[in-house]
């Protein structure tokens, strides 16, 4: 290796470009299938009306999700990833079935799907916790709405339902809430409005507002 070569390895760089934070995204398209699942559970969609519901849950809200998904694996993120890759999936199932049996009331069936849907969300909601309260908080009530909507399938009274439907309201507020907050803060590169970052979570935020951009924005550093 000549002396020029040498010169050249050691000056050469590695430019790395960065994920657009996909949590907004991921968010917003929640929420907007949390309305549809209240719509149905309130009695507010019925009929034929279910199967278009179950259409939008399964081409409309499920890409995004699973859009997201990808991009918080691509971004390092498991935790994150993992909540959002079983929603997005979640969402395609309960799309196809409200397409192809609109009219069933109940299946023991579905019924423990979300049983297990439930149970697998509570580790991540523990660990959503450990980094981002938030997170942490939108993932314990769609465990607990998701145990509702099991008990309904399974047996229980019409008033189960209507709290099933209640919990999927209260999420609707929090991925508007979520959703802007982080899309705030990847703006502002700041905290705008409260996430309640801790640990590692927290660190990468602070590194983030302290260093340069290219190498700690979303998609580069450890968590979103």
């Amino acid at each position: 290796m000549t002396g020029t070569d040498a010169d050249a390895e050691r000056s050469a760089t590695v430019t790395v470009r960065p994920y657009g934070n996909p949590l907004p995204l991921g968010f917003f398209a929640f929420g907007i299938g949390m309305v549809l699942l209240a719509g149905i559970g309130l009695g507010l969609v019925t009929g034929d009306q279910v199967r278009p519901a179950g259409i939008l849950l399964a081409v409309f809200v499920f890409p995004l999700e699973f859009l997201a998904a990808v991009m918080a694996f691509l971004s390092r993120d498991t935790a994150a990833a993992a909540a959002l890759g079983l929603f997005a999936t979640s969402w395609a199932a309960l799309g196809v079935l409200h397409v192809v049996a609109p009219a069933q009331d109940r299946s023991v069936t579905v019924g423990m799907y979300l049983s297990a849907f439930a149970l697998m969300l509570m580790p991540l909601a523990v660990t959503g916790f450990l980094g981002k309260t938030l997170l942490g908080a939108v993932l314990t009530v769609s465990a607990l709405r998701a145990a509702l909507a099991a008990a309904y399938q399974l047996g229980a009274p019409r008033a189960v339902e209507l709290a099933d439907a209640a919990a999927a309201l209260l999420l609707v507020a929090l991925a508007l809430y979520a959703g802007t907050a982080f899309l705030l803060e990847d703006l502002h590169r700041r905290t705008v409005l409260p996430i309640r970052r801790r640990g590692a979570a927290r660190r990468a935020m602070e590194e983030d507002a302290d260093g340069d951009r290219p190498p700690r924005e979303p998609g580069v550093r450890g968590q979103l």
